[in-house]
């Protein structure tokens, strides 16, 4: 008889809402780089420097995004609250 794969294997996440609100956080973010590097690579004089930090910067923002499918729920409610917080700033400040 075939056995139930138990709950912890399971590739859904414990919350689905809670994962949804960190993905998506991390998605703006990501989407505020990729809107910062358009524009930097526009510029009339892009700045070598601050290309790479954005390019970094939002490589890092993937590589949590990734991180996400295997995370634990707490983990996962750092990482939304981490990038809610992130986004605020970044808006703030331009970088």
């Amino acid at each position: 008889m075939h056995d139930p794969v138990p709950p912890s294997s399971s590739p859904e996440p414990a919350d689905a809402a809670a994962y949804q609100d960190a993905s998506d956080a991390v998605a703006q973010v990501i989407a505020w780089y990729s809107h910062q590097l358009l524009a930097e690579r526009r510029s009339p004089t892009p700045d070598p420097e601050r290309l790479n930090r954005l390019i970094a910067d939002q490589g890092e923002c993937v590589r949590d995004r990734a991180r996400l499918e295997d995370a634990e729920p707490a983990e996962v409610a750092r990482v939304a609250a981490l990038y809610a917080a992130r986004l605020k700033e970044l808006e703030a400040t331009g970088l």
